[in-house]
Formats: structure tokens, C-alpha cells, sequence
């Protein structure tokens, strides 16, 4: 990784887990009515698109069993504290990167809903992505 910063692999981790995990979470809110296909490629390719040490953590996938679950509340009580976390370390690591990582994951989850109006479940996970981002 080239940057000024220097995160364990448990930070890296929770990064990615934070990351895609919105994005996991959008897809399956998503399976209401949706496409969560098309929501998962979309945020993925946003995240995957990251520059900066960000960009760098984010280059690596997490395990697809760290995303799994078998509900939304599952998945989101796992993810959404992970968003809050993630931006606590980078805070104490590097202010600028919580900035963004804060705006990689708005991003992915903007590309992930096509920037269209989502309907309202996903509006909702998306309201609580924010706000758990928000938290730290």
C-alpha cells in the first residue's frame, strides 16, 4: 500500500467489510422489488473504482462469509457498525481518508441505485448507511 498511513489487518478488514458490506445490505433491501444484481455490480464497481489508501484496502474483496446472513438484520448488525468503526479508525489514522471513505461508500451507494429515486426500502438502508457513517 502506498500511502503515509499504517492500519492492521483487522482495520483493513473492517473497512471492507464496512464497504461492501453497504452495499450487500442495499442489494438485499433491494431483492424487495429491485435488482440485486444489478445493485451489487454497480456499488462494487463504484468501490473498486476508490483511489488513496482507501482505494488500496478496498482493492481486495472481503470473504463472501463475512457478508453473509441469514436476514437484512442480520447482515446489518454487523455492517452498520463495521460503516462506524471504519470511520473512527481512519479518523485517528488519517482524517482525510475518512473523508474518503465517507465518500467512496456514498458514492458506491449512489452508482448501486443508478443515482435514481430508489423506493422506499432502499431509501431506508441508505438512510441508515448515512447515518452510521455519520456516528463516529
Amino acid at each position: 500500500m502506498t500511502n503515509d498511513i499504517t492500519l492492521s489487518d483487522q482495520a483493513k478488514s473492517t473497512i471492507r467489510i464496512a464497504a461492501y458490506g453497504a452495499i450487500t445490505l442495499l442489494a438485499a433491501a433491494g431483492a424487495v422489488g429491485g435488482s440485486p444484481h444489478r445493485i451489487s455490480t454497480r456499488g462494487s464497481i463504484a468501490l473498486g473504482s476508490a483511489t488513496g489508501p482507501v482505494g488500496h484496502v478496498l482493492a481486495d474483496y472481503p470473504k463472501h462469509k463475512e457478508l453473509n446472513g441469514k436476514s437484512v438484520a442480520e447482515i446489518a448488525d454487523r455492517v452498520l457498525p463495521a460503516l462506524t468503526e471504519a470511520i473512527g479508525l481512519l479518523k485517528a489514522e488519517a482524517p482525510a481518508e475518512a473523508d474518503n471513505f465517507r465518500g467512496t461508500v456514498l458514492l458506491a451507494v449512489e452508482a448501486a441505485t443508478d443515482g435514481g429515486k430508489p423506493n422506499l426500502v432502499i431509501a431506508d438502508m441508505i438512510r441508515k448507511i448515512t447515518n452510521a457513517l455519520d456516528a463516529a
